[in-house]
C-alpha cells in the first residue's frame, strides 16, 4: 500500500460532547479510506472490551465441544447461515466464480432474533432472511454473550452509517429506513490448527469480495490472518490492532456508490511453516447486509455527471444472484 493502514477514532462520533470540527475530521478520513482501500480499522468505537472477551472465550469453547456435539446445532440447509458450519462446508473462492479446496475453517453463525410476528418477517420473502437460529445448549455462556454482542455491534453500524452518509453528503439519517430491518449475520469463524499441509490452493479462507454493505471484524491475532489485495494486484497484510475493529466494504455499498468507494477483494491465509503453524485464530465478523427489500441504486452525489454503473436491484435479488455462483453453498 502506498498510504499507512487506515486506523481512525470515531470516538466523536460515540461522544456527547464532540466537536462538528472533530466529527469532520473523521468523516474526511472514512472517506479517503472507503476511496482508496475500502478497508479501514477503527478505535473509539464504545464497544465494551467486557462484551468482546466474553464471546471470545465462550466461542473457543463452543469450538473445543467434541464433533458430535457441534453437530447438533449443524446448519439445517446451506442457504440459511444459522448454527454450525463444520470444516469443509464452506469454499468462498467460489463467490468470485473460482474453484479450490474448502477453506481451512469451522464456524458458528446466527442471524436475526426476537423479531415481531409480522408477515414481513414470516412470510415467503422472508426466507431465507430470518430462519430460525439454532441455539447450542452449551457452553451456557455462549447464547447470552453471542446477544450482548450482536446488539453492541448493532451501535457500532449504526454510528458508521452515520458516518458514511455525510461522507456522502447525504442526510444523517439516509441509510435509517434501509437498515431497520437489516438481515445482517454474525459469524465466529474459527482457524484450528491444521491437522495436515493444506492442499495447493487451500487458504484459511480463500480471495473474495464480500456482498455487503460493510463487515465489522474483530480478530484475536494476526498470525496467518487477513490480506486484502492492493489496486496493483499484490497482498497486504491487514493489522490486526488491539481493540479495534476493522471495517471493509461490500459490494452493495460499490454499487451504491458507483464504483467511488471500493469493495476490495481480500483473503485469509495460512500461518507460516514452523511453530506458527500450530496456531489458532478467532474472528468474530459481523456481516451487515441492509433490509431485504431495500433498493440499492446509485447515490445522487455519487453520479459525478455519469450515468450510474449499475441498474437498481433489491439486496434480495442481488444476493440470490451472487449465491447462484457458489453451487448451493452461499458463503453469508
Amino acid at each position: 500500500m502506498s498510504e499507512p493502514f487506515p486506523l481512525i477514532d470515531i470516538a466523536p462520533f460515540v461522544r456527547a460532547d464532540a466537536r462538528a470540527a472533530d466529527q469532520a475530521s473523521v468523516v474526511a478520513a472514512v472517506e479517503r479510506a472507503c476511496r482508496s482501500t475500502g478497508f479501514l480499522a477503527v478505535t473509539g468505537h464504545g464497544v465494551p472490551p467486557s462484551v468482546i472477551q466474553q464471546l471470545v472465550a465462550a466461542s473457543y469453547g463452543f469450538f473445543d465441544l467434541p464433533m458430535d456435539e457441534k453437530l447438533r446445532v449443524r446448519r439445517p440447509r446451506p442457504e440459511q447461515n444459522r448454527g454450525y458450519i463444520p470444516p469443509g462446508d464452506e469454499t468462498l473462492a467460489r463467490l468470485r466464480g473460482a474453484e479450490t479446496p474448502p477453506d481451512l475453517k469451522e464456524l458458528f453463525a446466527i442471524g436475526p432474533f426476537d423479531l415481531p410476528d409480522t408477515p414481513y418477517f414470516t412470510g415467503p420473502a422472508a426466507y431465507p432472511s430470518f430462519a430460525p437460529n439454532q441455539w447450542p445448549a452449551r457452553p451456557a455462556t455462549l447464547t447470552p454473550a453471542l446477544r450482548a454482542y450482536w446488539r453492541a455491534l448493532e451501535g457500532l453500524a449504526g454510528t458508521l452509517c452515520r458516518i458514511f452518509a455525510r461522507a456522502l453528503a447525504l442526510p444523517d439519517g439516509f441509510f435509517d429506513s434501509k437498515i431497520d430491518k437489516h438481515i445482517s449475520q454474525l459469524r465466529i469463524m474459527h482457524y484450528p490448527p491444521p491437522a495436515a499441509p493444506p492442499l495447493p490452493g487451500q487458504l484459511r479462507a480463500g480471495e473474495h469480495a464480500d456482498l455487503g454493505m460493510m463487515t465489522l471484524i474483530y480478530s484475536d491475532n494476526d498470525v496467518g490472518g487477513l490480506q486484502l489485495k492492493d489496486r496493483d494486484g499484490s497482498w497486504v497484510d491487514a493489522p490486526a490492532v488491539p481493540d479495534a475493529f476493522m471495517i471493509n466494504l461490500g459490494d452493495l455499498m460499490m454499487r451504491w456508490t458507483n464504483d467511488r468507494w471500493i469493495s476490495t477483494p481480500h483473503r485469509v491465509v495460512n500461518p507460516p511453516d514452523g511453530a506458527d503453524w500450530r496456531c489458532r485464530r478467532l474472528s468474530i465478523g459481523m456481516f451487515w447486509i441492509p433490509n431485504y427489500d431495500a433498493e440499492i441504486a446509485c447515490i445522487e452525489s455519487c453520479r459525478a455527471g455519469a450515468a450510474p454503473r449499475y441498474e437498481p436491484i433489491t439486496v434480495a435479488a442481488y444476493r440470490t444472484q451472487r449465491f447462484a455462483r457458489t453451487a448451493g453453498q452461499p458463503a453469508y
